[in-house]
């Protein structure tokens, strides 16, 4: 393992922290600092997410801006006391604790707030010592099975900080939105990309403190920080958070290779923990997987808002099997030729693991919502890149397992998945269209629909061909490469509303906004309609 990497030891006693410290317990038999602080403790800001009817995890990191704050930190837990109200002001207290942010864990602090009333907005905010947080807003969803009139949600991926500024963040902040669904890519793992907007201070990240470092310099932009603080995000990842086109247990490409692809993998899997409201079982199953077969963060998720909808997070790219008949053998991806790729229906490959596809049946067949929202990477339908006859299609998404992908379309059919949504990103750019019960028939029904979105920041292409790849591809009805920005998905019990929101140039922190294309989906009509 890496130097910086704890060790097995270690990570028992980070596995027993993790639970102790959600819960806002004191841990036994340690030194707690008050230090006083040179520079502002809560300079990466403060988040909410992992949203429940009736609990929220609350989020901050310390760090250490000034060497002036060092010397009470790096040996002992710093206690961080937070608090819950009713209003902006906190005269009208809900909660209160205190939990220590402990080194093993970057001094980063996941408070789990439960017995919160359904369905309500709430104000947080962290202290230590004299300093005080920003105040942050989140809310709970409404109970299952309750009635819900509305929900709107942002979809959003891909924010690489060499590329451009967050200006969408800042827009983002005025969509009135109950919740944002990060799709993957919170960072880019290397650096050096030609033309940076902003730079990286190294090439690439390989070790923990490496990962850390990374994210507090993506943790630091002030657009970000606020949209954080706005309202509750529910996360998963993608590649990026490790090595672009991992998979599974395999490396990807970019940077340089190393000799336990594992550690590294572990090493990036803390970190996330350490940088996202994620919940302290995520942790625990992560580091008590250490200890028997291998890590694992569990991010796969399912929330009921009400009876409105049912919000289902994937990862599709922990569990993975490795990309098929990338050329020439090597790591990461490629477009390829199914025909002449021996593997690529294999019925046994899957993108999601089988445990995963197993969970997801089961909550398919549960239902429970009017919409039924499966948010993950990336775009699901087909995208054949060669016109006439032949395919050439993309191995690294949907495109490369479809027979998961078949496996997953039936149980929408078999279980009669009421109004299927698919969110994804990953591509850097919009694709709009309809999921088809069988992408090899153009004929074949409608089994739900799907928004994939396009990047905060990262490149994409141009239009250039568009036209003849939406020709070849008829299940989708819109495609832009060249525009970059976020969705808004506003779900009523009436139907679906998305607005694709787009920056006009990325690489200016004062960019504008406007809203490329907006579209309609009827309750019980699998039909995209432009508004």
């Amino acid at each position: 393992m890496a130097a910086d990497t704890p060790s097995f030891l270690d990570r028992r006693r980070v596995l027993a922290m993790a639970g102790a410290i959600a819960g806002g317990l004191w841990l036994p038999d340690r030194s707690r600092a008050q230090p006083r602080f040179a520079s502002d403790p809560f300079a990466l800001g403060v988040a909410s997410g992992s949203p429940r009817h009736d609990s929220v995890v609350l989020w901050t990191r310390l760090v250490q801006a000034q060497a002036a704050d060092s010397a009470p930190w790096g040996s002992a837990p710093v206690a961080v006391r937070w608090e819950v109200a009713h209003d902006e002001g906190f005269q009208r207290m809900v909660q209160a604790g205190s939990v220590d942010a402990v080194p093993e864990l970057a001094h980063s602090v996941h408070v789990e707030v439960q017995g919160l009333e359904p369905d309500r907005w709430y104000f947080y905010r962290f202290q230590v010592g004299h300093a005080v947080s920003a105040t942050g807003r989140t809310r709970t969803f409404p109970a299952p099975g309750a009635v819900a009139q509305k929900l709107r949600l942002a979809y959003a991926s891909c924010q690489h900080w060499e590329h451009g500024f967050y200006s969408a963040y800042r827009h983002m902040r005025a969509e009135n939105l109950d919740a944002v669904m990060f799709l993957g890519d919170y960072i880019y793992e290397y650096g050096g990309s030609s033309k940076s907007v902003r730079r990286v201070p190294t090439n690439a990240t390989i070790s923990l403190d490496d990962y850390r470092a990374r994210y507090a310099l993506y943790k630091s932009d002030v657009d970000l920080q606020a949209m954080h603080a706005a309202c509750p995000w529910i996360m998963t990842w993608d590649d990026h958070e490790v090595q672009n086109d991992y998979a599974g247990g395999v490396q990807g490409t970019f940077g340089p290779e190393v000799p336990d692809f594992a550690a590294r993998r572990l090493a990036a899997y803390q970190a996330y923990y350490e940088h996202m409201p994620l919940r302290a079982s995520v942790l625990q199953k992560a580091m008590a997987g250490v200890m028997q077969t291998g890590s694992e963060l569990r991010l796969y998720d399912r929330v009921a808002f009400g009876r409105l909808a049912v919000l289902h997070t994937l990862d599709d790219r922990q569990y993975r099997d490795r990309q098929a008949c990338t050329k020439g053998g090597a790591f990461g991806s490629s477009g390829v030729n199914p025909v002449a790729c021996a593997s690529w229906n294999d019925p046994a490959r899957t993108l999601l693991g089988m445990e995963q596809e197993r969970w997801l049946d089961q909550c398919l067949a549960t239902g429970g919502a009017t919409w039924s929202v499966i948010a993950q990477q990336t775009v699901f339908g087909q995208r054949d890149f060669k016109s006439g006859d032949g395919l050439v299609l993309h191995n690294d998404g949907w495109d490369g397992y479809a027979p998961a992908r078949t496996r997953l379309t039936q149980a929408l059919q078999r279980y009669k998945v009421s109004n299927p949504v698919f969110l994804g990103g990953d591509v850097h750019s919009n694709w709009v269209g309809h999921v088809k019960a069988d992408y090899a028939r153009p004929d074949s029904q409608a089994v739900g629909v799907e928004f994939c979105g396009t990047s905060i920041t990262s490149r994409g292409g141009d239009n250039k061909g568009l036209a003849e790849v939406l020709a070849e591809n008829p299940h989708f009805v819109m495609a832009d490469r060249e525009r970059r920005g976020y969705g808004v998905a506003e779900f009523t019990p009436q139907q679906l509303s998305v607005r694709l929101r787009v920056v006009d140039d990325a690489t200016r922190a004062d960019s504008g906004i406007s809203t490329l294309a907006a579209f309609v989906v009827e309750q019980g009509q699998p039909t995209v309609h432009s508004a």
